[in-house]
């Protein structure tokens, strides 16, 4: 099935990428503006999934190089996680059909209701080191394999999982761990368009076009983290995470 997007079709995803690559930059959970929009435009969902991928991936590299520059974090601290997630996500797309993904249907948006909970009952999470719970080596290896696999099998909320693990076990705070969160999921992300790539799910110009509206808007999100720290991110986090379960519940339980 083929689509051809029209000039409208540009006028109204293109903006919708620029918003969701600022909350994306902060937070995560960029998908929950654009894919509606993708399926909202008329794309058949493989076209939709393989398109947001795209601009995702560039708005996931703009936020990536902003909170580097920043100095967050070095590549170098991260390799061990990189090469644990890209393993986890080649595995994960390697399951994707094989297992069936009902459980994950309930068994996230519980997740993501216990985040809120937690994040209500303790205010001051993230707003400075916890302390760390892992060496850093057992934790990338670790948070790598896991989070990866399911991000290239299922893929919502990760980055509000990455975000979790890198403070509540790593001991980062909220702005150090946002840093290292894109990285992460730049890591899985490109394993992930491969993959759409390979089997020709991608209309390349829209989603270059909002590719760029998207990374546009995930600079501006991450020179707001630097400047405003870390109860910035709380707040945008906890949004985020509300519309991720109304989102998931909505996709795959509602509609």
């Amino acid at each position: 099935m083929s689509f051809a997007p029209t000039w409208l079709t540009y006028a109204l995803l293109v903006p919708a990428a620029g918003a969701a690559g600022f909350v994306d930059a902060i937070a995560g959970g960029g998908g929950i503006i654009t894919i509606p929009a993708l399926l909202a435009a008329g794309l058949p969902p493989h076209l939709a999934l393989g398109t947001n991928k795209v601009q995702s991936v560039l708005g996931t590299l703009s936020a990536t190089i902003g909170y580097r520059r920043a100095g967050l974090f070095t590549f170098r601290e991260l390799l061990p996680g990189i090469a644990a997630t890209a393993a986890g996500a080649a595995l994960g797309a390697a399951a994707v059909g094989a297992v069936d993904t009902g459980f994950l249907k309930l068994l996230i948006p519980l997740l993501l209701v216990g985040i809120l909970v937690f994040l209500a009952l303790k205010p001051r999470f993230g707003l400075e080191g916890s302390g760390r719970k892992l060496p850093l080596l057992p934790f990338w290896l670790g948070s790598g394999l896991v989070l990866g696999f399911y991000d290239g099998f299922f893929g919502p909320g990760t980055g509000t999982f990455w975000t979790m693990a890198l403070v509540g076990l790593a001991g980062f705070g909220l702005k150090e761990a946002t840093g290292r969160t894109k990285v992460a999921n730049l890591t899985s992300g490109l394993f992930s368009l491969g993959v759409f790539l390979a089997a020709g799910s991608v209309l390349p110009a829209l989603g270059l076009a909002m590719g760029a509206a998207q990374a546009l808007g995930a600079w501006l999100g991450s020179r707001m983290v630097v400047a405003r720290g870390a109860l910035f991110v709380r707040a945008v986090l906890i949004g985020a995470t509300a519309a991720m379960i109304a989102y998931i519940v909505l996709r795959y339980w509602v509609l």
